[in-house]
């Protein structure tokens, strides 16, 4: 069975319904996801980890070093459109309160502050939640923004529609699962892990970057988390294009072993895009073992010269 950061009506919800049509389960936060993963109560859980206006998802980055090991083995992309949603038929100029989540309020801030400039803006834990608010007949609550299907799921009546700010946005939603063997390759995969610094010292990042840069692995996205320890004390959360089993990959993650006091590996999947990334002369499986062969052969050579 899986699970999944809820409630019902969430774009995490819809995320999920891609992968599995099966019964699932809703939790609270991501935290609770993937702590029920750990548990074992689920196969994987299914949460959110970025979006393309907001960025990172602050509470999974946290969560999945925050506790005994866990690995993506999937992930999703799905677009994000937003609607506003009542109980019943209103005219825009009557709403006074509104409830959505905060992620949903940033990329919907333009169309709200022009539309609804004299209403407030309240956050909830989700979009799903905000919508079931609304729909209670005794909610102070005007209008609720959110995804179609939690509007529908509700009841409520849609006041317009695709209201985000940044036509196009999507957010990626990994399926997090306890660590096993790797998913096989695939030509278009994805690398997650976290890196520490062992100290803070000028250079100190380019020399984790250096890692990936010098074996020809692209980075499609990287963020700084506090280590929470001491102020100023960072880790970088790393997505690299590849898999583990690549060459050029495992070499980089070697090479970051030698120099970072610890390293999450969180895991190898096939990108959702399957778009295959574009590798550099020298850098292909071939052209390593190639190189191998030739320096394991130096001591031949040399003998036969002698």
């Amino acid at each position: 069975m899986l699970g999944y950061f809820g409630p019902k009506g969430t774009f995490t919800h819809q995320a999920l319904r891609t992968v599995s049509n099966d019964e699932a389960i809703a939790y609270p936060s991501v935290r609770a996801a993937l702590d029920a993963v750990r548990a074992g109560e689920v196969r994987a859980a299914v949460v959110p980890i970025e979006n393309s206006v907001e960025g990172g998802v602050s509470a999974t980055l946290d969560e999945l070093i925050a506790g005994s090991p866990l690995a993506i083995i999937g992930e999703i992309v799905i677009p994000v459109e937003f609607g506003l949603y009542a109980r019943e038929e209103l005219e825009l100029e009557d709403i006074r309160q509104v409830l959505t989540h905060g992620h949903a309020a940033a990329q919907c801030r333009e169309w709200l502050a022009t539309h609804l400039p004299n209403a407030n803006i309240t956050e909830a834990g989700s979009t799903a939640g905000a919508a079931a608010e609304v729909s209670r007949p005794d909610s102070h609550y005007d209008a609720a923004v959110s995804a179609r299907v939690a509007g529908r799921l509700y009841g409520l009546t849609e006041l317009a529609y695709q209201i985000e700010d940044n036509p196009g946005a999507v957010t990626r939603f990994v399926l997090v699962g306890r660590p096993g063997p790797l998913p096989g390759r695939t030509g278009a995969d994805k690398t997650t892990l976290v890196a520490y610094m062992r100290e803070d010292h000028s250079g100190a990042l380019l020399e984790i970057l250096q890692q990936f840069a010098v074996r020809g692995v692209n980075l499609s996205r990287i963020e700084s988390r506090p280590t929470k320890t001491t102020l100023g004390s960072y880790c970088f959360s790393i997505d690299a294009e590849g898999h583990a089993h690549d060459r050029r990959m495992a070499e980089a993650l070697e090479g970051l072993h030698r120099i970072c006091p610890t390293v999450h590996f969180l895991g190898s999947y096939p990108r959702a895009d399957k778009v295959r990334p574009s590798i550099g002369i020298g850098f292909s499986d071939t052209e390593f073992d190639e190189a191998s062969s030739w320096v394991q052969g130096l001591d031949r050579e040399t003998a036969t010269r002698d």
